[in-house]
């Protein structure tokens, strides 16, 4: 066979010995090398089986076959074939077979020998994605137990490939140098508030005018790349393409073609390694990319915005000097590059992991243990995915794949999607099923799906069309009956929604999370949505509606009957107990009635709640109640244990040992009759109780014979006394071993001293007072020597 001088050529010997003697290898080869054409083609010389090469996209694969068919100068499907989901072009003849990951899990589930197949090799190891990751730890499992003679190559395009050699088994790391021009940097960062694609555009346009050749621009998605092309117009003399994976399979093939004119191509990631475009000598880079992401605790899953890792900006830059010098412009500044992270964030520890979930079941480890990973799926999100595929009746409790299950893993879509396409034909036919499913997967413009539907069948959108097709084949389903807004509930169950109040947009979706539709939405003022997409910004208080049909209280209760409950709730709302019946969707609640007769017991526990929640304010708590209260504190603030604290906490962490009237209570009128005085002697220690009186006393006799109360509210013993009343008496009283605060009063009652020292008071403060006083009350008595005075309440006698 020709092959043509490539790089990579230069190590086919060796690559083909280390297969020989360790069965694996790991090729390290940077893009435009000839790994993924050359390779292959080589091994089949002298394969005595299949070579499948799986790519990590169906642009790729597709366009690594046709490459592969143009040095054999024979039509695709003849000795090279490619399979991806809803495209298939092999032969009898076909002897390589370039298929995508997703589709080559797949395959392995249902033929763990893999038949007929002598190697496999795995391209673009490097870029993590998760099908890629599943097919590795897969493929690992099969060679160690069912096939020790299959071939396993892995293919990246960065030299981190130790981790990559040590799952396979101490490989031999082949490497191949590719031939490249110097590459040119100049960065040009957006301007102040200048949207990326506004900066791509412009320095697209500066590119043009600076160097040669055609130019290349990454950008994260097909939004911006339809925006960038926008902005570029009309320009003269060169062709603007785009691509990206959402477009026909013609217009792809058109990118990757060298023109007559020079091209600008605008592309996602696709073209970063595992696929050439000819004739690029300049590269634009936006400096981001579209990877995904979940909000595992709303799940509400999508994708998210984020800025390159140095090793995908390296292989952006390096596509500008395959042919010739090249210049690279990277919009972002120069001191930025070193904050970039080195590496790309493998998909397996930040995307949804449903699909990885259902594989696992099928392959009878529904938690991954036993499998060799290049990183192993997060504990927590895999928990998540299991929970997801229990409801959608794909697996068992205990994890084990259901039959349900394993007809939905046959499908090649999202567990979501699978459920939507199997229950949706059976409900509304196998067509309005396909139609809507095929939307849901392909993503939408439109926020009302039922307009998207009709814009898409209007268009005559091939793909679309191409795609409903395929789905409609795959199930069976009964008379055409279509509504759009139910195959949306089966798909996302907890996604039902209804409008929190008339007029708002604000919806609840069953789930729990809250959600808005936009303004200029077309879909009214409608009570109930089925909700296909949706998404939460950082700092937003609920979610924004993207996509969604119009529904009804009928249809929530067709699609998600496992989420209706009705329950008795008993529970402190509003200021008192709330006692009802409700019947809910999930969050939503659909109707309620009250309960006359509810669980005393769970009353009793609605009212500590409120008493919680409100404070023992909620109580009486007249003068008796409250006096005792403080004299309680003051003995646990003093004595300690066993006199109780009685502050609120210790209280409201006891109120089963001292309110027991709670049991009879029905609801917040009957608290406000409870005796707490009474209440709180339940808490007195025994035998300890006999000496509340004589430890802290409610009142206590003076010298002139009253029993005056003493006040603990500050947390010390207070005796407010008339001055008079106290003549004769020397030693300050005690309590619980605490001196009294003696307040001593004028005869209007006002503090005319305080003082915690009797005798120092007499001595030294007494004749400044009876100086002060003795004029302004001259009824009353001021004796020079109070010591020897008769005390008294009453006022001198004439």
């Amino acid at each position: 066979m020709n092959l043509p001088d490539l790089p990579v050529r230069a190590v086919l010997g060796e690559l083909d010995a280390a297969l020989s003697a360790h069965g694996t290898a790991v090729l390290v080869a940077p893009p435009g090398t000839g790994k993924t054409t050359l390779v292959p083609l080589a091994l089949a010389e002298h394969a005595q089986g299949r070579i499948v090469v799986a790519e990590p996209r169906r642009l790729a694969a597709r366009a690594a076959a046709a490459r592969m068919s143009a040095l054999l100068g024979e039509p695709v499907g003849e000795t090279v074939g490619y399979s991806v989901r809803g495209d298939r072009k092999v032969s009898a003849r076909t002897r390589i077979e370039v298929v995508t990951s997703g589709l080559l899990v797949r395959r392995v589930q249902g033929d763990p020998e893999l038949g007929g197949v002598h190697t496999v090799v795995l391209d673009e190891c490097h870029e993590r994605h998760l099908d890629a990751d599943l097919l590795l730890a897969l493929l690992l499992d099969v060679r160690a137990g069912l096939r020790e003679d299959l071939r396993l190559l892995a293919t990246s395009a960065t030299v981190a490939a130790d981790k990559l050699a040590s799952l396979l088994g101490s490989a031999p790391v082949i490497t191949a140098h590719a031939r490249t021009f110097p590459v040119e940097l100049r960065y040009q960062p957006p301007a102040r508030d200048e949207r990326i694609e506004s900066a791509v555009a412009r320095t697209v346009r500066r590119a043009l005018a600076e160097a040669d050749g055609d130019v290349l621009a990454f950008l994260p998605g097909a939004g911006e790349i339809g925006r960038v092309s926008g902005l570029l117009g009309e320009v003269s003399e060169v062709d603007v393409l785009p691509l990206h994976g959402r477009l026909p399979a013609a217009r792809q093939d058109a990118a990757l073609r060298p023109g007559s004119r020079r091209r600008v191509v605008l592309a996602t990631a696709v073209a970063e390694s595992s696929l050439t475009v000819p004739g690029v000598r300049v590269v634009v880079d936006s400096g981001q990319a579209r990877v995904p992401r979940v909000d595992h605790r709303r799940g509400l899953p999508g994708l998210a915005t984020v800025r390159v890792s140095a090793a995908v900006a390296e292989q952006r830059a390096g596509r500008a000097g395959r042919e010739a010098p090249g210049v690279a412009y990277r919009c972002w500044a120069h001191h930025d590059q070193a904050t970039l992270p080195a590496y790309p964030e493998p998909e397996i520890r930040t995307a949804e992991l449903s699909r990885l979930a259902l594989e696992l079941a099928c392959w009878s480890t529904p938690d991954g243990s036993g499998l060799s990973w290049w990183d192993p799926p997060p504990e927590g999100p895999l928990s998540a995915a299991r929970e997801l595929l229990r409801t959608l009746g794909a697996v068992a409790s205990d994890g084990t794949v259901t039959g349900r299950g394993r007809d939905m893993a046959e499908l090649g879509l999202h567990p979501r999607l699978a459920r939507a396409l199997l229950d949706g034909a059976a409900e509304v036919g196998a067509r309005p099923a396909a139609e809507v499913v095929a939307l849901l997967d392909t993503g939408s413009t439109l926020t009302d799906l039922e307009a998207e539907l009709r814009r898409l069948s209007a268009a005559g959108d091939q793909r679309w069309r191409t795609e409903v097709r395929r789905l409609a084949k795959l199930v069976r389903g009964g008379p055409d009956r279509p509504d759009p807004a139910l195959v949306v509930a089966l798909a996302y169950p907890e996604r039902l929604a209804r409008r929190r109040e008339k007029g708002s947009p604000v919806y609840l979706m069953a789930g729990g999370t809250a959600a808005e539709l936009p303004a200029g939405s077309g879909l009214g003022d409608v009570e109930w949505l089925a909700v296909a997409e949706a998404t939460r910004d950082p700092g937003r208080a609920h979610g924004v509606i993207r996509l969604a049909a119009r529904a009804d209280a009928e249809l929530a209760a067709r699609a998600a009957p496992n989420l209706l409950s009705e329950a008795e709730e008993v529970a402190w709302s509003g200021g008192d107990v709330l006692a009802r019946s409700v019947r809910r969707l999930g969050a939503i609640t659909l109707g309620q009635r009250p309960l006359p007769e509810p669980d005393p017991g769970r009353v009793s526990a609605a009212l500590a709640e409120g008493l919680r929640k409100e404070g023992l304010g909620l109580l009486p708590w007249p003068p008796e109640a409250e006096r005792l209260r403080q004299r309680l504190a003051f003995l646990h603030e003093v004595l300690g244990p066993p006199w109780p604290g009685v502050d609120d906490d210790e209280l409201l962490a006891r109120l089963d040992e001292w309110l027991p009237e709670l049991g009879t209570a029905r609801r917040r009128a009957d608290l406000a009759r409870i005796d707490t005085a009474a209440a709180l002697r339940r808490l007195l220690p025994w035998p300890e109780a006999a000496r509340l009186e004589e430890l802290a006393p409610d009142r206590i006799e003076v010298p002139s014979g009253s029993r005056i109360r003493l006040d603990y509210g500050s947390g010390k013993p207070v005796l407010p006394v008339k001055l008079q009343e106290t003549f004769g008496w020397l030693d300050t009283p005690r309590v619980a071993g605490v001196a009294v605060v003696l307040h001593l009063l004028s005869p209007a009652g006002r503090p005319a001293a305080v003082t915690s020292d009797l005798r120092s008071f007499w001595r030294q403060g007494y004749p400044a007072v009876r100086a002060e006083l003795r004029g302004r009350y001259p009824k009353h008595p001021w004796p020079e020597d109070p010591l020897t005075a008769t005390a008294t309440r009453r006022t001198t006698r004439r």
